[in-house]
């Protein structure tokens, strides 16, 4: 008997394994459930309203900007100071004259600020932008030629 040495009990090999298992779905059920949350509690990607419909009716976008296109008129829209300068050419580079109207937006809020758009020489016009925050903005503009055609003007500008 002196021969013989006790050996500890050993524990089961491998009784550890379906444990790795069940840990592993565990964290992909913990992974899961963080990111419904954040899907559900943060900006949902949409600025439009109906956007759905709107682009179904893409085609009718395309067929005003080649219209637009045909007229040949070419709006710059710049952020000078406190107000928004727009000011309007045809191809040859003589300026249109008419009249302009439209707004400031902030795109992931939804704000606007009406511009009142005052001709300060023919093809030029100036907006206050009156308080507003400091950050990205676009305004949205229509400007009306002399026999009434019209163009849509669209420029991202960053407020300071």
């Amino acid at each position: 008997m002196s021969d013989m040495v006790m050996k500890p009990a050993a524990l089961p090999r491998g009784r550890w394994i379906p444990w790795v298992f069940v840990g592993g779905m565990l964290l992909v059920v913990v992974v899961n459930l963080v990111l419904v949350f954040f899907a559900l509690t943060t900006f949902t990607g949409v600025t439009t309203g109906r956007a759905f419909d709107r682009g179904r009716t893409y085609n009718d976008v395309i067929e005003a900007a080649s219209r637009q296109a045909a007229l040949g008129w070419a709006a710059d829209v710049q952020l000078r100071g406190g107000s928004v300068v727009v000011v309007v050419k045809d191809r040859t580079g003589i300026a249109v004259p008419g009249r302009i109207e439209g707004r400031l937006l902030r795109p992931l809020e939804g704000t606007t600020l009406p511009l009142d758009f005052v001709a300060t020489a023919t093809g030029t016009f100036r907006a206050d932008t009156g308080a507003r925050q400091p950050g990205q903005w676009d305004a949205v503009l229509r400007f009306f030629g002399p026999n009434g055609q019209a163009i849509d003007i669209r420029q991202r500008m960053i407020l300071p």
